[in-house]
């Protein structure tokens, strides 16, 4: 199955928008989707008009049954929501012998349902990120076009070396993105020459940007998914180019099917 961490150390770098729209992405492909926000602002839940009895907190922390948490967004995909009650999760954590691995624990018993789990995380190096990141073990990291944004991804690269160094569990960067391109913006050029070049000392691919683009808070504000607000938007389809060639790399086909193949077994 697909494990993927949607990071970036710097916020506003349309985190929840990239992993709204992979969730329909892969949904709209035949695939179980599990979307996990992290980020006590809950933009996720926001953003998409969601209304969960119980969020991320009440699952982890409270041990609520699994499927009492979730709230469906729409055809194949699954929201576990957070709140600002997901700052207890942290609290939580630090008082568990290994509570970096509560969430390999946790999710491990659910994920048999799923083809694809992504998390979305707050901008911020944490033990809730921590434990999001050795139970995905792979990366995705937007990058918008702004010097913080790109000291987030370096950040980022930083802190899976170090997670594999300390937990001896291989974390890996799947891949950059490119979010927020304006090509009017000297500084643009400037960042995207800077992406290549971290891509390439990294070994980490560089998918196809993603185009500035109006639709895409307009959306947010309609509390719907890009492809069902407008499905011809040029945001859509660079994230339809750029998720396509992330399944190239993560193999997602050949996955997918060992997936059912064990399930059927």
């Amino acid at each position: 199955m697909i494990r993927l961490v949607i990071t970036n150390q710097r916020g506003g770098v349309s985190k929840t928008v990239t992993t709204a729209t992979l969730a329909r992405f892969f949904s709209d492909r035949g695939m179980h989707v599990l979307v996990v926000d992290t980020d006590p602002q809950a933009s996720l839940g926001i953003v998409l008009g969601l209304r969960p009895q119980r969020h991320l907190h009440e699952f982890v922390v409270n041990n609520h049954p699994f499927e009492e948490c979730v709230v469906r967004a729409g055809p194949n995909i699954d929201v576990l929501c957070s709140n600002r009650e997901t700052t207890r999760v942290e609290a939580a954590l630090l008082a568990m012998t290994g509570g970096e691995f509560a969430f390999i624990r946790l999710f491990g018993k659910v994920e048999h349902r799923y083809d694809v789990v992504l998390i979305d995380v707050a901008p911020s190096i944490s033990l809730v990120q921590t434990c999001a990141i050795l139970y995905a073990k792979c990366l995705l990291i937007p990058v918008a076009m702004d010097m913080l944004s790109l000291q987030g991804a370096v950040a980022c690269l930083q802190t899976a070396r170090m997670l594999t160094e300390i937990f001896q569990i291989e974390v890996r960067s799947a891949a950059i993105l490119p979010v927020r391109i304006d090509h009017r913006y000297g500084l643009t050029a400037f960042v995207l020459k800077a992406l290549e070049e971290m891509s390439e000392k990294c070994a980490v691919p560089l998918l196809p940007s993603i185009r500035t683009d109006g639709t895409v808070p307009r959306a947010e504000r309609a509390k719907m998914f890009l492809a069902d607000y407008d499905p011809r938007c040029k945001a859509l389809e660079d994230y339809t180019a750029a998720a396509s060639r992330l399944m190239a790399l993560l193999d997602v086909n050949q996955t997918i099917e060992s997936s059912q193949a064990v399930a059927s077994a």
